[in-house]
């Protein structure tokens, strides 16, 4: 069976509301834009893994996240300015 494609949200950055975070302030989706994805999709996005001491199963997200995204940036045709972004939120 195929799988469906996850429904989008409008990628606003600005204003009240806004789902994404500009790559100036990190890049990635805000809690707002989490909670929109999550009631569309009926998924659950978690938020990024920022904390000092992470639970194992935390630490493994973060690994596997810094994982995909340092290849983004290695294959990247440009500067992948929203990918160095996400990375440095997550402290990779």
């Amino acid at each position: 069976m195929a799988r469906k494609s996850a429904k989008p949200i409008a990628r606003t950055t600005k204003g009240k509301g806004r789902h994404y975070l500009p790559a100036s302030q990190g890049a990635g989706m805000t809690a707002a834009g989490r909670r929109a994805y999550n009631a569309k999709n009926k998924a659950n996005l978690k938020p990024p893994v920022t904390g000092k001491k992470p639970s194992k199963a935390d630490a493994a997200r973060r690994k596997s996240f810094c994982a995909r995204m340092g290849g983004v940036v290695k294959n990247a045709k440009g500067p992948a300015t929203r990918a160095r972004a996400s990375m440095k939120r997550w402290k990779c």
